[in-house]
């Protein structure tokens, strides 16, 4: 649960300096998609969280 909570803040700061700098472009608007997935309950949210998850453990294993 330490990724998704991760992930969630960071969506929320990343969300909320883009609304803050007023230029919502295609990308921004697919981040605030993610943070409403990651929020919500629905059924795609916990294959969200799971690709997220294997995405951070696969990153987490790369040694530079």
């Amino acid at each position: 649960m330490v990724v998704s909570v991760s992930v969630v803040l960071l969506l929320v700061v990343i969300a909320a300096l883009l609304m803050h700098n007023k230029n919502l472009k295609v990308s921004h608007a697919i981040v605030c998609g993610l943070l409403g997935f990651c929020l919500a309950g629905s059924s795609l949210a916990p294959t969200i969280q799971s690709t997220v998850a294997s995405t951070a453990d696969l990153v987490s294993t790369i040694r530079p």
